[in-house]
């Protein structure tokens, strides 16, 4: 079994999945005119610059919807995590310094991806007999490209992530961290985490919203101010550690002996996958939360979209990877020797503790803090994605059914996540990616762009079955 998951796994995310997912997040630039970087001020503006502004983006009225902040919180509460602190210090151990460049490269393409399946969720999304929207990258699989076999594989497979990596994973990071840095026990935290876990899961997506609005922030500012009191320190490291980046980014051999520097096909691969890892923009993943959102144009919750895949893989991870890579415990020949003698470097989250440990007292059990926080947002997070497609697969008995077995699994998870669990939790994260690119693929002439503000209020004409008003700019 261990075997058959392993070449599942790396058949998924081989070096034609990462295509892939580069090819999609290219279409999308070229045909919205290279929207992420001309329209900076717009989508910057409509989202993180209108919170101060406009109230209806952190209160909703409607009682069947979260507020545009809420959905925007709940969808990076679901990818901020491992990825952007054992993940960007992964790539650096077996990509070097180059892979965090083409983190960025992966990071602003996915950014147009999350747009198109966004934008494509929201205008696809129903209303069901109480009330609810029923959205989701299956929605527009079933509704869109007309193809429910599709829809039910993509569930399945989303389903299946959510409680391996979305939980497992995440809840035995959480522990083993807990249990390094203050000596507790994993039956302790697994069982405080269930609990907490049950509830805020059983409210639904009202209080699982409400809860990621508070703590995504906190969580975020806290790590942040963490991270930049150890670039404060090592100011005069920065410039070098930039430009280290840059100049690994295209070596295209190795140094002599082949053991002391990076390729650049090691830092493409690394760069790429973390990026995809970290932000989730392809896997359509995100789509479950943004639809619920209380807002009428998909432009609008696109460019949420947007924001979410910035600040996740532009920001939180390139301040992680600044703060190793200038605080001196990263040693690249070290680690390119134990790759190659075949033992074992040091693993992502012990790397950044020493280098938040180098500045900061006790800052391996800061960071240790930090993740115990970052996963459990994550596990929140899933727990609504999973939800949503056991409804789908389900109605409401699959959705009873799905929450119990959810909380339930998060105890052995802290326990033990064995790697089997990651890399088939691995796996159906890409299994998840193939039917949504597809779809994606089909459906991506149907994305609309704005070319300015003013766009935003023009609607031209009626909106694919779902009795709303779909904005055509031309």
């Amino acid at each position: 079994m261990e075997q058959i998951v392993h070449t599942l796994q790396r058949f998924v995310w081989g070096p034609g999945m990462l295509v892939f997912f580069l090819a999609t997040g290219i279409r999308f630039t070229v045909q919205s005119g290279f929207f992420q970087f001309t329209k900076i001020p717009i989508w910057m503006g409509k989202t993180i610059g209108a919170l101060r502004k406009d109230r209806e983006m952190r209160r909703s009225g409607d009682e069947h919807s979260i507020s545009q902040f809420q959905s925007f919180c709940t969808a990076l509460a679901a990818t901020l995590g491992t990825g952007n602190i054992t993940g960007v210090a992964t790539a650096l151990v077996f990509g070097g310094p180059g892979s965090i460049f083409w983190l960025w490269v992966s990071a602003f393409l996915g950014m147009m991806t999350g747009y198109a399946e966004n934008y494509l969720g929201i205008k696809y999304r129903y209303r069901n007999s109480e009330g609810k929207w029923i959205g989701g990258a299956m929605v527009y699989m079933e509704r869109g490209l007309k193809c429910r076999p599709l829809a039910v594989v993509f569930a399945l497979c989303c389903m299946g992530a959510s409680l391996g990596m979305g939980n497992m994973v995440q809840g035995n990071s959480m522990a083993k961290g807990l249990e390094a840095a203050f000596h507790i026990p994993s039956f302790v935290t697994g069982t405080v985490c269930m609990l907490l876990v049950a509830v805020v899961v059983t409210g639904g997506m009202k209080r699982i919203a409400a809860f990621t609005e508070k703590l995504v922030p906190v969580i975020s500012v806290a790590y942040l101010g963490g991270a930049l009191i150890v670039l404060g320190t090592n100011l005069s490291m920065t410039a070098e550690a930039f430009g280290m980046i840059f100049r690994e980014a295209f070596q295209l051999r190795a140094a002599a002996g082949g053991a002391t520097g990076y390729t650049m096909m090691q830092a493409v691969r690394m760069g790429i996958a973390r990026g995809i890892f970290s932000n989730e923009a392809g896997l359509g993943s995100s789509v479950m939360a943004h639809a619920q959102a209380d807002v009428k144009k998909p432009e609008i919750q696109g460019m949420w979209a947007m924001a979410e895949i910035f600040i996740d893989s532009v920001v939180v991870c390139t301040i992680t990877a600044l703060v190793i890579l200038v605080s001196g415990v990263y040693e690249p020949s070290v680690f390119l020797e134990k790759i190659h003698g075949g033992m074992e470097p040091v693993d992502g989250t012990t790397l950044t503790g020493m280098a938040f440990g180098t500045v900061i007292p006790f800052g391996e059990q800061f960071l240790a803090a930090a993740t115990v926080l970052f996963a459990f947002a994550t596990i929140v997070g899933w727990s609504y994605f999973g939800e949503q497609t056991a409804a789908y697969l389900g109605k409401e008995k699959g959705t009873a059914v799905y929450r119990l077995v959810y909380i339930l699994l998060t105890l052995p998870g802290c326990i033990a996540a064995p790697q089997l669990i990651w890399e088939l939790s691995d796996a159906l994260n890409g299994m998840m990616a193939m039917p949504n690119l597809v779809a994606l693929f089909f459906l991506g002439n149907e994305v609309k762009y704005i070319k300015k503000t003013a766009d935003l209020h023009k609607n031209e004409k009626e909106s694919n079955g779902c009795n709303k008003k779909e904005i055509v700019l031309k």
